[in-house]
């Protein structure tokens, strides 16, 4: 059964990091490229970053260039995302995904909360 489990999130203060993890199974993870969405109450779902199969090729929204990090570990099936300097405007719930070629459909993870507030 495919499945995308993401952890981490939680209460930041402005200017603090947090770590989000995301462990795939039910695929070949490095066969995919994979994403983190976010979404903000009364807002749309947004793309925050990519990263391609082999972790050679990275893309990020330009509100988090430079402050966040996206990578991943193939022989763990792990996508991380790094945050550092968060500000309120971050909060979100984080969503790790992916798009089955084969289904045809995209794939998400359960969400995990991520709250910058003082």
């Amino acid at each position: 059964q495919v499945q995308l489990v993401e952890s981490g999130g939680g209460l930041v203060q402005p200017g603090g990091s947090l770590r989000l993890s995301c462990l795939a199974s039910g695929f070949t993870f490095s066969n995919v490229v994979m994403r983190w969405y976010r979404q903000a109450p009364g807002k749309e779902r947004e793309l925050v970053a990519s990263i391609t199969t082999t972790g050679d090729f990275t893309n990020y929204a330009d509100s988090v260039k430079g402050r966040f990090t996206i990578s991943r570990d193939n022989a763990k099936n792990t996508v991380t995302l790094q945050m550092n300097s968060l500000k309120p405007e971050d909060t979100a719930v984080y969503y790790c995904n992916f798009y089955a070629t084969v289904a045809a459909r995209n794939i998400w993870g359960q969400g995990t909360q991520v709250t910058v507030s003082s």
